[in-house]
């Protein structure tokens, strides 16, 4: 592996860091291979092993992701939630957290048991959000759609920003196959919204919205030898629609799940959001456009913030290899988007 002199100053920082979050000697620190947006790093000092995560500054928007992951983390911990890391100091100024480690090993190919302890996660936070500090928990989540305008709103944007960069391949795929496919989705959303007596447009009201880890699925989970899983990156957490939340891991294009283990965890949905009568109807009706939500995802890579953003995490392909491969990415999950999985039953 080719280390640069950037990475050599950000290691000597991270050191450094470690150092004063630790409160004295570290014994070792080694950097963590696979984060796309923050840094993670293994320290050990004093017999144990810690997770330091450094983040970006503050985004343009506003928000906070270290800010975001520390208090998601200690108001999980106040529910008494053990499945995620605890929090062992801060340094905001230097955009760093120190963690309690996590064993465990990533998740190739979910099994039904993963899906079964992902769900019970989900329901933990779902039974939390009447809670005293839940209700403090001021965030909404990172790009919460509460309406389905907002999704179209969002799509509509990532869809602008990357028409912008001319780039004549992704512009052809962009206008020939995605604009017509988002023009059908929303017509059918709208409809059948109407039809469920739902308004397209009307956000949804904070006493349905959940609190959610976004951006969530098994590419965020490590099972550990006693097979339970644990579960990492909270910088996205906050309020909303739990539509999205699930919507999301049924599309992720990360870790696929088979047709069984699709229809496994929208039963599971069902019965933790399903108290609100028109959970289901607006799952039906906006779970296409999370799907055309999630090929224009897998082309952040042409957006040369957001590569920027992935070198710094320690990718190391070249930028033109990238954008080859995730327009290739998107051009199949297009393809092959499928109907909302029936709900597993029993």
């Amino acid at each position: 592996m080719i280390v640069t002199p950037a990475e050599e100053t950000d290691d000597r920082a991270a050191l450094a860091l470690a150092r004063d979050l630790v409160g004295g000697p570290v014994d070792a620190i080694e950097p963590l291979r696979g984060g796309r947006n923050a840094r993670v790093f293994c320290v050990a000092a004093g017999g144990e092993r810690f997770a330091l995560k450094l983040f970006p500054p503050p985004a343009a928007d506003g928000r906070d992701r270290l800010a975001t992951e520390v208090a998601a983390l200690r108001l999980m911990q106040g529910a008494g939630i053990t499945t995620v890391a605890r929090v062992i100091a801060t340094d905001p100024a230097r955009h760093g957290a120190l963690l309690s480690w996590l064993d465990g090993e990533p998740i190739g190919a979910p099994s039904d048991a993963d899906v079964d302890a992902a769900a019970a996660f989900l329901a933990a936070l779902h039974a939390m959000r009447a809670s005293a500090p839940a209700r403090a928990f001021g965030r909404s989540a990172a790009e919460a759609c509460l309406s389905g305008r907002e999704v179209e709103r969002q799509i509509r944007a990532r869809l602008a920003a990357l028409l912008a960069l001319e780039a004549r391949e992704l512009a052809s795929f962009l206008h020939a196959a995605f604009t017509p496919a988002l023009a059908a989705s929303l017509a059918r959303a709208e409809q059948a919204l109407a039809d469920a007596g739902l308004d397209f447009a009307t956000p949804l009201p904070q006493e349905r919205q959940s609190l959610v880890p976004a951006d969530f699925g098994f590419h965020n989970c490590l099972r550990g030898a006693d097979g339970r899983l644990n579960f990492l990156d909270f910088e996205y957490f906050g309020w909303d629609d739990p539509v999205k939340l699930t919507a999301d891991m049924l599309h992720h294009p990360g870790t696929p799940l088979s047709s069984l283990q699709a229809a496994r965890l929208r039963a599971a949905a069902l019965r933790i959001y399903g108290g609100d009568r028109a959970f289901a109807p607006r799952l039906a009706a906006l779970y296409p456009l999370f799907g055309l939500r999630w090929v224009l995802i897998l082309l952040n890579e042409f957006l040369p913030e957001r590569w920027q953003r992935r070198v710094a995490a320690g990718e190391a392909a070249a930028w033109d290899d990238a954008k080859a491969r995730q327009l290739a990415r998107a051009r199949d999950l297009l393809a092959t988007l499928a109907p909302l999985p029936e709900a597993a039953h029993g």
